[in-house]
């Protein structure tokens, strides 16, 4: 058994922004890690294109700013550096391939118990602390809907946490499910290479472009999220047009009410727009069901299809293993407390990085979370 004041669940960037806010304050705690390095989704599940979608201020961790030479928006490699010079920056030293299995605050030592499965041997560890940090984030668990016939496809399937580029796709029929800002990227990707691509919307969607993004949060400091909402969607109208042309829509809802609300983010367009007006991505519909390589929609149209890609997003699987939360977590692993109020639970547990408020708001729990610690063990 091993103890610490401070047990944070995920090595992630907002385990590593909590763990360097706790060694500001120098408050001990263990780091326990699922994967064999810190910041995996980062490092082996990301795309080759990827960029950080915000302006490079509002995704910074703390008490670290990124190089000055770093452009306005970092790359992924670029973002692995920078957290490979922080973790070194402040000493982290997470426990790799601890799997936690359950989680219970002790009414008793007044003290939370971990219990982790180690993947390399599958020995159980016990970790005992006054403090738990759930820093497992949004993106836990790759996410495939079930659908009726998948199993028939004959082609490749698989989620864009495994998608690289589009090199090997050439002259081959993609369809891309899932309309967010993965998805649209991994479309582009696909059809820069010469992939005959379709890209599947369910719903409406805001597009707008990086720049407005970062004109309204940069608003929000001042003037009312409705207002920012109303200006998003007028120029947005202003650049895009009209959506209908090419079998999209927009929500009725604004772009920074729908995220803050659900989770929703706008898609930032970084080129994808252009290839569905050309016609070289095309739209189509909610899947109806597969029949061997013929997907079927709910417009009855059916196309033939060599590879799926799912970019449907993540389940969090906190509601697993922690136990005897009533407070804080609901059991999709989103806070129940509204924002600013969601990183603090009862009985020394915390979250951090949950308020669907990005890199940005990770940084703000993380310091919350440490000053918080900081003042009980006075």
């Amino acid at each position: 058994m091993q103890e610490q004041p401070v047990i944070i669940i995920g090595a992630g960037p907002s385990g590593l922004a909590t763990a360097a806010s706790l060694n500001l304050h120098s408050i001990p705690y263990i780091l326990l890690e699922r994967e064999d390095c810190f910041a995996s989704l980062w490092k082996k599940n990301a795309y080759d294109r990827l960029h950080l979608h915000l302006h490079k201020q509002f995704c910074q961790l703390p008490h670290l700013p990124f190089p000055h030479s770093y452009p306005r928006f970092i790359s992924k490699q670029q973002f692995v550096s920078y957290l490979d010079d922080y973790v070194s920056h402040f000493k982290i030293t997470p426990l790799y391939c601890r799997c936690v299995e359950l989680a219970l605050f002790d009414e008793i030592t007044k003290e939370w118990i971990v219990k982790v499965r180690k993947l390399s041997s599958g020995e159980v560890e016990e970790f005992r602390g006054r403090f738990l940090v759930v820093a497992s984030g949004e993106a836990t668990d790759p996410y495939t809907p079930e659908i009726e016939g998948l199993k028939s496809f004959p082609g490749d399937v698989f989620h864009s946490t495994q998608f690289k580029n589009g090199k090997a796709f050439r002259d081959k029929n993609v369809l891309v499910v899932g309309s967010g800002n993965s998805g649209m990227e991994i479309a582009m990707d696909l059809a820069n290479h010469g992939a005959k691509t379709s890209i599947v919307f369910r719903s409406p969607v805001h597009i707008l472009s990086r720049e407005m993004v970062y004109l309204g949060l940069n608003l929000l400091k001042y003037i009312p999220l409705n207002m920012v909402d109303w200006l998003m969607v007028m120029l947005s109208k202003l650049v895009y047009r009209e959506l209908s042309k090419y079998g999209l829509s927009r929500p009725k809802e604004g772009p920074f009410f729908m995220k803050v609300a659900n989770g929703k983010y706008p898609v930032l367009d970084v080129g994808t727009y252009s290839k569905i007006k050309s016609r070289e991505i095309q739209v189509l519909p909610a899947i109806s069901s597969v029949k061997g390589n013929e997907v079927v929609f709910e417009n009855a149209e059916s196309h033939a299809f060599d590879t799926i890609v799912f970019c449907t997003g993540f389940k969090r699987s906190t509601h697993i293993w922690l136990k005897g939360d009533d407070y804080l977590l609901k059991d999709d692993g989103i806070p129940k407390p509204s924002f600013p109020n969601h990183w603090k639970g009862k009985n020394g547990l915390y979250c951090v990085g949950l308020s669907r408020r990005g890199l940005y708001g990770a940084g703000f729990d993380a310091q919350n979370i440490a000053d918080d610690i900081k003042s009980l063990l006075k």
